[in-house]
């Protein structure tokens, strides 16, 4: 059987793709069209057009499953005594990348994960400019959509091809001494890197889809940051790492800071030299 949206291994992965969609629509009219920007208490950027897309996810999720609970960066004020007590929930980044909204780049996502007792269930990164959608989950599988009738599988490379360049990506505005240091012993592991600047939680992406090896983030994020696009890396045989070797979860804390991390093919011959690099050195 061929398969179609219709007909993918969850039931709540199709409507909350064409979800996704209807947020990017109302992203776009504020796009490049001189959005004001407010800054909130933590200091990051907000506007008109994550509002909107808040209202859409928030509204749209709560009716697919009331039951299910939701925590949104545009809501994100939830003590931890009520978020402990939940065992699944929806985990939103409403405009992931706004400083690459507010400077007119295309490079930023709508981003919608299902967490279970910590763990991504699925994620959905979509693009609202061009219609690209990323989708998938750990034991799933994971997709690439560029229109809203069309997907094709995606998977992870192992090792780039013959010829081909080790790419790793990471983010045009946040770095770190630690990640420099990092960059440095990768290559003389691997060889010579070619690094792709990208915004957005399409980082994870590029590697979900064969297109780059590695992503390492030795800098700040928040778990709406990233939980999405995990899933879908996830889903394309990959794996997302603390510094400890462990995988990558959710669980309620006080802080919705994430700790650092690796993203890389779950076979990667080079997992282990990856990990001896990033563990903190006494």
């Amino acid at each position: 059987m061929t398969l179609s949206f219709a007909t993918l291994p969850h039931p709540l992965l199709e409507p909350v793709i064409e979800l996704c969609r209807k947020a990017g629509d109302a992203i776009l009219p504020f796009w490049r069209a001189g959005v004001e920007v407010n800054v909130k208490s933590d200091d990051s950027p907000v506007t008109a057009a994550d509002l909107a897309a808040h209202e859409v996810l928030v509204a749209g999720l709560k009716a697919l499953d009331p039951s299910i609970h939701i925590l949104s960066e545009e809501d994100a004020n939830i003590p931890l005594s009520e978020r402990s007590q939940w065992q699944r929930w929806w985990l939103v980044d409403p405009l992931d990348g706004t400083k690459e909204f507010i400077s007119g780049s295309e490079e930023f996502t709508v981003n919608v994960a299902l967490i279970e007792n910590g763990q991504v269930v699925f994620g959905v990164v979509s693009m609202p400019t061009n219609n690209r959608c990323y989708f998938g989950g750990s034991g799933l599988g994971a997709w690439r959509s560029d229109d809203a009738e069309h997907l094709a599988p995606i998977s992870v490379r192992d090792e780039p091809a013959a010829g081909e360049a080790f790419t790793v990506v990471a983010s045009r505005r946040h770095s770190s001494p630690e990640q420099e240091r990092l960059l440095t012993g990768l290559s003389a592991v691997v060889g010579e890197l070619k690094l792709t600047n990208i915004g957005s939680s399409l980082k994870f992406c590029l590697l979900a889809e064969g297109a780059a090896d590695c992503y390492p983030r030795l800098a700040p994020t928040s778990q709406w940051d990233t939980a999405a696009a995990q899933g879908v890396l996830e889903g394309a045989g990959g794996v997302v790492l603390g510094l400890d070797g462990a995988i990558f979860d959710y669980p309620a804390r006080e802080t919705l800071l994430n700790s650092f991390f690796l993203a890389l093919p779950g076979e990667a011959p080079w997992r282990e030299a990856l990990l001896n690099l990033a563990t903190p050195q006494s």
